[in-house]
């Protein structure tokens, strides 16, 4: 079965599928060119498949293509950011300290 990270902007949510069932979702805001992420979650029974990594992946990759810097209240996408170091760059310079991250050049 396919997994796939749909935008679901009218819910202002990115979802996670397997097929046409939604496992994952990580909430997200736009404003001025920012992303702010408060929050992921995956289905509890799918845990431990990777599903939170690939959902997001999805939503970062989303950001960049976008243009948008992201502001990563949630700790999953925090630490997913620390974990690629090649990402740090889609947090604000002055916003990283505020979330633990170095800056990317380091």
């Amino acid at each position: 079965m396919e997994t796939t990270v749909v935008d679901v902007p009218e819910r202002g949510r990115f979802e996670v599928r397997q097929g046409e069932r939604v496992v994952g979702l990580a909430s997200y805001h736009v404003d001025k060119g920012q992303m702010t992420l408060p929050h992921t979650e995956v289905d509890p029974a799918m845990g431990g498949r990777g599903i939170g990594k690939l959902l997001v992946a999805g939503v970062l990759d989303a950001a960049r293509e976008r243009g948008l810097t992201v502001l990563p209240y949630c700790s999953f996408v925090r630490h997913y950011i620390q974990q690629h170091p090649e990402l740090v760059d889609l947090v604000a310079a002055e916003d990283r300290p505020h979330f633990g991250l170095e800056p990317a050049d380091r």
